[in-house]
């Protein structure tokens, strides 16, 4: 299955509501982050693409449609390559500070934590994003104007090399139109899905937390 739209919006973004959005709409699934949390061998394959080593795409994306959320967005372009009939979507948030004080209460911190000893599978994949923030985001991924200066800069980069009638720019305010209008589809008579809120988040990784403890 090729993809129909590759998303090259950064985590933080709207991506998790965006994965259940795009599910509903194409009838497909959605990769984001927490598909390698879900299969963690895809951890060693991405970490293989952050060291700029070869990856087949299609073996580790075959079966969805559409991609939302690092580690997929740090290879949007790279996906778009391979799929050159997608739509590209760039999710934002208002502006780059909030963006930026939701990362800092969520995933910077979670990412900082130590690796943990006995989950080896947390562990490869903390690893894995480590390395991606640094390599493929910015070496000043902690620190607030670092990141605001690389997260703009990637915004700005992909409206400048996507044709405007392939580039689908989203604010998780927008909801189903802009989504549906590029891809065709009615708009769904339900309220768009808002999940993963900082709130959500925290909770979440608390739970995970106390699991490993």
């Amino acid at each position: 299955m090729e993809l129909k739209v590759v998303g090259a919006g950064l985590g933080r973004t709207g991506t998790n509501s965006l994965k259940l959005a795009l599910e509903q709409l194409l009838g497909a699934p959605c990769y984001h982050m927490y598909e390698v949390a879900a299969h963690p061998a895809d951890a060693a394959v991405w970490h293989a693409a952050v060291r700029g080593e070869r990856v087949d795409w299609d073996e580790l994306l075959g079966g969805y449609a559409a991609t939302v959320d690092w580690p997929a967005s740090a290879f949007w372009g790279e996906l778009l390559e391979a799929n050159p009939g997608a739509l590209v979507l760039l999710s934002t948030r208002e502006d780059a500070a909030q963006w930026w004080e939701s990362a800092a209460r969520t995933i910077i911190p979670t990412v900082s934590e130590p690796l943990p000893t006995g989950d080896p599978d947390t562990a490869a994949r903390r690893a894995m994003i480590r390395d991606m923030m640094r390599l493929r985001f910015t070496p000043r991924w902690r620190e607030r104007d670092g990141a605001i200066a690389a997260y703009e800069r990637h915004n700005a980069h992909v409206r400048a090399a996507v044709p405007a009638e392939r580039l689908i720019d989203w604010r998780p305010g927008d909801g189903w139109a802009p989504i549906c209008s590029a891809l065709g589809v009615a708009v769904p008579d339900e309220p768009f899905p808002h999940l993963n809120t900082t709130a959500q988040f925290r909770s979440r990784q608390q739970r995970d937390a106390d699991r490993r403890a």
